[in-house]
């Protein structure tokens, strides 16, 4: 079950939650720069980190799974947030250059399914950078924020999924060494510098960015060999039997001596386009 986009909306107004919407949008910068000119989606409760593109963007907008309801975002100008059904996003194929997904699949009853629509709007040379709760971290263990419920990930299990959605991971970070106490919140650089150093294998979450597998098409033309049937000779003076040939002519036998491989070429057919 979704955590509902008024808990979500609360807990990113508190102390800890700026503090992590500090960190992880840094990492999201770092990653992407500005996004100058580009298209930007931001899905499941990803708003909190990508308000910093805006400027550069030439278009940043929101979709948030029904389950969890949706809020209008941004509080300053036209809304750009939309509710939709995770495996049905309302938008063309191959249209965002980024995307971003945050609170989006831990809590998804059909991960796979969630990702193939990433990949179905994420242009062929786009990236998407999918941020989930770290299995090892504190922040898994803790229910007091919304990334304590759902299904965490390691490393390997969040890269081996992305491979089953057709996305190929190209890189990857941590981010989230604070403990997830809000009066701890005030130290949260402290944390994310020393603890990326020190104890890497405890931060809370995981982000690993993947870019959008696509194939060529495979042409069907291709010769292939087939070995003529053994024939069954006549009798010295019986009358020769005569087999079909190709294109419905007739040829006589040949002697089990002088058999050879006949090349045919499969008619030509479209070539298949890999989902």
């Amino acid at each position: 079950m979704r955590r509902d986009v008024l808990e979500l909306r609360r807990f990113y107004a508190s102390d800890l939650g700026r503090a992590a919407r500090a960190m992880v949008g840094r990492k999201v910068l770092e990653a992407w720069g500005d996004a100058h000119g580009l298209d930007v989606l931001a899905l499941g409760y990803a708003t909190p980190f990508v308000w910093q593109l805006r400027p550069a963007a030439r278009r940043v907008v929101a979709a948030m799974p029904a389950q969890q309801g949706v809020e209008v975002w941004p509080g300053d100008a036209r809304n750009l947030a939309t509710l939709t059904a995770e495996d049905a996003l309302p938008f063309a194929n191959a249209l965002f250059d980024r995307i971003l997904v945050v609170h989006g699949l831990e809590e998804s009853p059909d991960p796979v399914a969630f990702l193939r629509e990433v990949w179905r709007v994420l242009a062929p040379s786009g990236r998407v950078v999918v941020a989930v709760a770290s299995r090892n971290g504190l922040w898994a263990n803790t229910e007091k924020t919304p990334f304590g419920h759902g299904r965490p990930y390691s490393r390997g299990q969040l890269a081996e999924l992305l491979r089953e959605a057709e996305l190929e991971p190209s890189g990857w970070t941590r981010a989230l060494y604070v403990p997830p106490v809000n009066w701890m919140a005030g130290w949260a650089e402290g944390f994310e510098q020393a603890g990326s150093r020190l104890w890497p294998g405890f931060a809370g979450l995981v982000l690993m960015e993947a870019v959008k597998q696509t194939f060529a098409v495979k042409p069907r033309g291709a010769r292939s060999r087939v070995r003529a049937a053994r024939p069954v000779l006549a009798p010295s003076g019986a009358p020769v039997s005569r087999t079909p040939g190709p294109r419905g002519l007739s040829s006589p036998l040949e002697p089990a001596a002088e058999r050879r491989s006949l090349t045919v070429r499969p008619g030509s057919a479209p070539g298949d386009l890999a989902p």
